[in-house]
Parts: structure tokens; C-alpha cells; sequence
């Protein structure tokens, strides 16, 4: 089940999430469109996500993954193919409610809520095995993308990930189930001791999101949840920004197609070498105070790359700001297990994920916007880099014991 929640993961981020910085020249040109305009697609696309990210967390509470998850990868599939057809603004803009709809289905806070439910000594070693291989998706659909548009142009590029879309929705048939005991089991997969029966599935409260769920409503008032989702707000915001803008940025630095998006592409690579760093040195320190430091490496990863001459200034920018690039991917699902209990964790996710999405929504055009106002992409990444910090602080206000407690 791992497994199958680790490739369908990085299918879906792949398409859904870093295509379109790939896409963006080729169709700023066909659409005749600005940088502004199409970044709404996305901002639109976020937004949708996080109005209905609460909902699919109140149904994975309740019904589980498997059928959420199956319909949102043909969601998928028919939203990119309507992407691949567009040729005005508002077919654009209807292509991409979609993607915001499957978006919500499919991707991390789903397959967080099947590990939450599935394990629990092997929690974080489970996190770590989706993250590490979905934080391959921008090393792996980056470059793939480039690829298909150079030799097929960018609809039919959309038409071919369109299919990978749609082809997760069979394991996620197949394979996803609601609880361990489904299968006769208890969690991390150990077999029932004979005699002895799967633990039982807790109740849940009558109705749709149970907003007055004593303990939900407890649990999303703590102050360390608070600061938890301040700091992924804040490092979400700004990652959204790099992926959007990155490939344009080393684009107007002289950098090839290409060049960019293999660059780019890299840092899902390091990424992966963040997430295996941080669960390792979680064992020992603790795992926020971990986090809160790669976070705040990212800061240091956008000024080798504003300052440093190219090759050098980007393959530094790889390093140090991919190691921390997928850091809060774990470190939120990881501390919000520990935080809430574990009936209300998908609830209380998709809460916070709808919260995250502000910041996701507001990326795009704001940093449009701003590229726009000050003819260059100074401003744009020293918003990065504000974000990078405070992330990191927060981090650090979350895990203080009188917070925490």
C-alpha cells in the first residue's frame, strides 16, 4: 500500500503540480496571455483545492482513502486533457477547477491520512518511503515534460500525462482499503495474535464535517497546531513561488529550456536527501528543531543563487535550498500526529491544508504581480527568502514545551 501511494503520489504532483511551470513560455505564446493571467489558472486551482480540502478530510475520517483517491485520478485525467484543449482564458480557468478538484483527492493529505490510519511505530518510516519517492516527481516530470513538448508540442505533452493521470486510479482501486482490520490485520501490518481480533474502527460523531467535535475543535485551537500551520503557510508560500517561477527566472538569467528545467528538476533529487536526513537525525534531536534548521538553509540557497555566477550560483541554489525543499512534506504530517489524536488527524489536516492554500492561492499573483512592478525577479526572491525564515522560527515556537503542552 506504501508503495502504491508513493508512485501514484508522484504521478499526480508531477502533472498536477510542475508541468505547468514547464508549459508556461509555449503557452504565454499560444494563448496570448500574461504572465499574470495564466498564473491565475493556478491560484484558481489552489483555491478550489483548499475549499474542499476540509471535506476530504472529513471523508477519509470516515470512509477512507479508496474511493476518494480512485475518482480523483480520473478527475485528473479529464481535467489535464481539458487543459490540453484550451485555447482561451476561460476554458483555461475551467480546465484548472478541475485540476484543483483532483488536486484535493490525490495528493499528500490523502496518502497522509492512509499512513496515519495504517501505522504507527513504523509512522515516520512510512511518511518517509511516499515523500522520498513522490519528491522525485519534479526531478522526474521537469525534464520528461521539456521532453514530450520538444518533440510532440505542449497539448499533446498534456494529452500523454493526462493517461498517467488516469492510470493511478487502478491501484488505488485495487489496493487502497479504509482500515487495518479490513484485512485482518492491526497496525504497521502485524497479524492479529490468535484468539484475538484487529483493533476495533473508532466511532465517529454523526454528521458531515462534525465541526463541533469536541475534540476536533480542541485540537485545532492548540497553539502548537497554530504555529505548526504558520510555518507551513509560510514555507508553502514560498515554494509555490520557486515552482512557478524558478524555470522563468534561469530562463531571463540565460539559462536554456532545457538547462532550466534539468536544474529545476534537481531539486527534487536533493529533496529526497533532505527527507532521508531529516528522519534520520529526527531519531536522535528533535524533529522540529531539525526542521526549523534545513528550512532556514533555504535562505541561504536564494542568495548563492541571486549572487553566485551561473553554472555555479544554481547548482549551490540546488543543494542547499533542495535539502530543505521537502522537509515540511514530513515534518507536518509527523508533528501533527504527535499533536492531535489520531480520529480527528485528517480533519484537522484538511483544516489546516485549506489554511496552507491561502498562501498557495496568493503565490503566483502576487509574485506575478511583483515581478511585474519592479521589472525583475529581485523582489521575488527575497519574498522567498522572508518566507524561508519565519517558516523556521515557527518551527522553532511550535516545539517550545510551554506550546507544545
Amino acid at each position: 500500500m506504501v508503495y502504491v501511494l508513493a508512485a501514484t503520489t508522484t504521478v499526480n504532483f508531477g502533472v498536477l503540480l510542475y508541468a505547468f511551470s514547464v508549459i508556461l513560455p509555449q503557452m504565454r505564446r499560444d494563448l496570448h496571455a500574461s504572465l499574470g493571467e495564466l498564473s491565475a489558472a493556478v491560484s484558481l486551482a489552489i483555491a478550489v483545492s483548499g475549499v474542499l480540502a476540509p471535506i476530504a478530510g472529513a471523508w477519509l475520517d470516515r470512509h477512507g482513502a479508496r474511493a476518494l483517491m480512485t475518482v480523483g485520478s480520473i478527475v485528473a485525467m479529464l481535467s489535464v486533457a481539458g487543459w490540453s484543449q484550451a485555447h482561451t482564458l476561460p476554458q483555461l480557468y475551467a480546465a484548472f477547477v478541475g485540476l484543483g478538484i483532483a488536486s484535493a483527492a490525490v495528493l499528500y493529505d490523502s496518502a497522509f491520512a492512509v499512513v496515519n490510519t495504517w501505522f504507527d511505530r513504523d509512522r515516520n518510516s512510512a511518511l518517509l518511503s511516499v515523500t522520498v519517492v513522490a519528491g522525485l516527481a519534479s526531478t522526474i516530470f521537469l525534464p520528461t515534460t521539456q521532453a514530450l513538448i520538444n518533440a510532440f508540442g505542449w497539448r499533446h505533452a498534456l494529452l500523454f500525462l493526462a493517461l498517467l493521470c488516469g492510470l493511478t486510479a487502478v491501484p488505488h482501486a485495487v489496493v487502497l482499503r479504509r482500515h487495518p482490520g479490513d484485512h485482518g490485520l492491526w497496525v504497521d501490518g502485524r497479524e492479529a495474535a490468535a484468539g484475538a481480533s484487529p483493533a476495533p474502527e473508532v466511532a465517529h460523531a454523526h454528521g458531515w464535517l462534525r465541526l463541533d467535535d469536541p475534540v476536533l475543535r480542541q485540537a485545532l485551537v492548540l497553539p502548537s497546531v497554530r504555529w505548526l500551520t504558520a510555518s507551513t503557510v509560510a514555507v508553502t508560500t514560498g515554494i509555490t513561488v520557486v515552482i512557478v517561477y524558478l524555470v522563468s527566472y534561469l530562463h531571463s538569467r540565460g539559462y536554456s529550456p532545457t538547462a532550466a528545467a534539468v536544474g529545476a528538476g534537481a531539486i527534487g533529487v536533493l529533496s529526497v536527501s533532505g527527507r532521508v536526513v531529516l528522519t534520520s537525525a529526527a531519531r536522535r534531536l528533535r524533529l522540529a528543531r531539525v526542521s526549523a534548521l534545513m528550512v532556514s538553509g533555504q535562505v541561504a540557497g536564494v542568495l548563492l543563487l541571486m549572487l553566485v555566477p551561473r553554472p555555479w550560483g544554481l547548482v549551490l541554489f540546488v543543494l542547499t535550498f533542495g535539502a530543505g525543499f521537502g522537509v515540511m512534506t514530513i515534518a507536518r504530517a509527523a508533528l501533527l500526529s504527535d499533536y492531535v489524536p489520531g480520529p480527528v488527524f485528517a480533519r484537522v489536516s484538511g483544516v489546516q491544508a485549506m489554511i496552507v492554500d491561502v498562501g498557495r492561492v496568493l503565490a503566483p499573483v502576487s509574485a506575478g504581480a511583483l515581478i511585474t512592478w519592479t521589472h525583475g525577479y529581485r523582489s521575488m526572491l527575497v519574498a522567498v527568502m522572508a518566507c524561508s525564515a519565519f517558516a523556521a522560527w515557527a518551527l522553532l515556537m511550535a516545539d517550545r514545551k510551554d506550546v507544545s503542552s
